[in-house]
C-alpha cells in the first residue's frame, strides 16, 4: 500500500495546527507527514507587538516543534524553502530537496512597504521574533544614548509608528505602558518621549465599529498618544520621516520608524507559478490551489473570498486556524476517498488591546468590549489555543496569568 507523502511549509498558525490534526486523524502507516520551518520553534504572532515593546519577553512566544507533535509520526525538518515546483511536486530548500504527494503551503506573511519612499531601509517591521527583539533593543539603546550624550538628539525619544490598523494600534498601546519603565531605566524624563502614529485614513482602526475607534482613539490620546489621521508618508530617512497632511509636507526627526500597515504572502508564492490574487493563492471552496488537486494553501497565502461582501477575508489567527483544521480534514478525505468540505468560517469576533488592561472588541452576537474585559477576553481565547496545541502544561507554562492577578 502506497504511503502519500504529505509535506507542510511553515509552522506558524497554518502549519502547526494541519500538523497537529493530522496526526491525530492518521496513523502512520496511513501517510507520511514532514513539516518544514526554518525555525526550531512555532510562535505566538498575536504577541510580537507586546515583545517589541519590551513588555514580554521573547522566550514566553516561543514554542519549540518537538515539544508538540509526535515525531513518531511526523518527520520534523529544519530548514529554509527556497522554492516551490509544482509541476515536477518538488521542494527545494537550502539543505535538500523533498517531493510530495500532497502540498500545504502555510509559509506566512512578508512587510509589503510603499516603494521609493525609504521605509524599506529606514523602517522596522513587526514580522517575527527577531524583528520585534530588533525593535526593543533598538529603543533601549537610544534611550540609552540619549542620557549619556552631551549634545540630546531629540529624534532619539521621537517613535513613530506607520498604520493605525490593528497591529499599530496594539503596539502603540503597549509601548505607552512601557514607555515608563524605560524612562526609569535610563534617566529619561518622560515628558520628552513622544510616540505619534501617522494613518492615511481618515480614522484609526477604519474597519471597526465606530463607537470602537472612537474608545480607541481616546484611550490612546489620553496617555499621551499623536494620533495624526489623513497623513501620507512621503520620505523616510534615517533621521527623519515626512508625511503630507492637507497638502502640507511635515518632518519629524526621529531615529524610530515601525512600519505597521502592510503585509503581503510570502514571496515564493508568486515564484511558483500558482495562479494568485492580489498576490496570494486564489484558492477554491476546498483550500486547493487552482488546477493543482495535490495542493492546499492556508493563512497569509490564501485569498479567500467571502461570498458575502465579495472581499477577501483577513487571514488572521481566528481565520487561519479554522482554515488548517479543514484542511487537514480534506487530506485525509483526499486519502480515504471520501467527499471534501469547502471553507466556512466561523466569525467569533475581534479584540484590540490597548495595553495590558484596557482594549475594545466584538464578539459573539456583535457584543461590545470595552476596557479591561477585552484584553482578559483575548488572553482567554490565547489560552484555549495553547490547550488545543499542547494542553494544560503548555497553557500554564506559556500562558499569560499575570493578568488575573494585577
Amino acid at each position: 500500500m502506497h504511503r502519500p507523502h504529505i509535506v507542510i511549509l511553515g509552522a506558524g498558525y497554518g502549519g502547526i495546527v494541519t500538523a497537529l490534526n493530522l496526526q491525530k486523524k492518521l496513523n502512520a502507516n496511513e501517510a507520511q507527514i514532514t513539516l518544514v520551518n526554518k525555525e526550531d520553534y512555532h510562535y505566538q504572532a498575536a504577541w510580537l507587538h507586546e515583545n517589541a515593546a519590551g513588555s514580554l519577553h521573547h522566550d514566553q512566544l516561543r514554542i519549540p516543534i518537538r515539544d508538540i507533535i509526535n515525531e513518531k509520526k511526523i518527520n520534523f525538518i529544519l530548514d529554509k524553502v527556497v522554492s516551490i515546483k509544482p509541476e515536477e511536486k518538488k521542494i527545494k530548500l537550502e539543505d535538500q530537496t523533498i517531493t510530495y504527494d500532497i502540498l500545504i503551503i502555510a509559509l506566512g506573511f512578508e512587510s509589503e512597504m510603499p516603494e521609493n519612499h525609504g521605509l524599506e531601509e529606514n523602517a522596522f517591521f513587526i514580522g517575527d521574533i527577531n524583528s520585534a527583539r530588533l525593535i526593543r533593543e533598538h529603543l533601549e539603546y537610544n534611550f540609552a544614548c540619549y542620557h549619556n550624550e552631551d549634545v540630546k538628539n531629540n529624534g532619539r525619544l521621537n517613535i513613530v509608528i506607520g498604520g493605525g490598523g490593528p497591529t499599530g494600534v496594539e503596539f502603540a498601546g503597549e509601548l505607552v505602558d512601557r514607555i515608563p519603565e524605560i524612562c526609569k531605566e535610563y534617566d529619561v524624563e518622560k515628558a520628552l518621549v513622544r510616540i505619534i502614529m501617522l494613518e492615511s485614513e481618515a480614522t484609526i482602526l477604519p474597519a471597526v465599529d465606530e463607537s470602537l475607534q472612537q474608545y480607541a482613539t481616546n484611550s490612546l490620546a489620553s496617555r499621551g498618544v499623536e494620533i495624526i489621521t489623513g497623513a501620507t508618508i512621503k520620505e523616510c530617512n534615517a533621521d527623519t520621516i515626512t508625511y503630507e497632511k492637507d497638502g502640507i509636507l511635515e518632518v519629524i526627526p526621529t531615529v524610530t520608524k515601525i512600519w505597521t500597515a502592510g503585509v503581503r504572502a510570502n514571496s515564493l508564492v508568486i515564484k511558483s507559478g500558482l495562479q494568485t490574487k492580489d498576490g496570494k493563492v486564489a484558492v477554491t471552496g476546498e483550500m486547493k490551489a487552482p488546477d493543482f488537486q495535490d495542493i492546499f494553501v492556508v493563512g497569509d497565502c490564501a485569498n479567500v473570498i467571502d461570498q458575502k461582501s465579495g472581499k477577501a477575508f483577513n487571514p488572521t489567527a481566528q481565520i487561519t486556524v479554522q482554515q488548517a483544521a479543514l484542511v487537514a480534514y480534506n487530506v485525509v478525505a483526499m486519502i480515504k476517498g471520501n467527499k471534501l468540505k469547502t471553507f466556512e468560517p466561523r466569525i467569533k469576533g475581534m479584540v484590540v488591546c490597548l495595553g495590558s488592561h484596557d482594549g475594545i472588541g466584538q464578539i459573539f452576537n456583535k457584543r461590545k468590549l470595552f476596557g479591561w474585559k477585552a484584553p482578559l477576553a483575548k488572553r482567554l481565547v490565547d489560552t484555549q489555543y495553547l490547550l488545543k496545541l499542547g494542553g494544560l502544561s503548555l497553557a500554564l507554562k506559556k500562558g499569560k496569568f499575570k493578568f488575573l492577578n494585577s
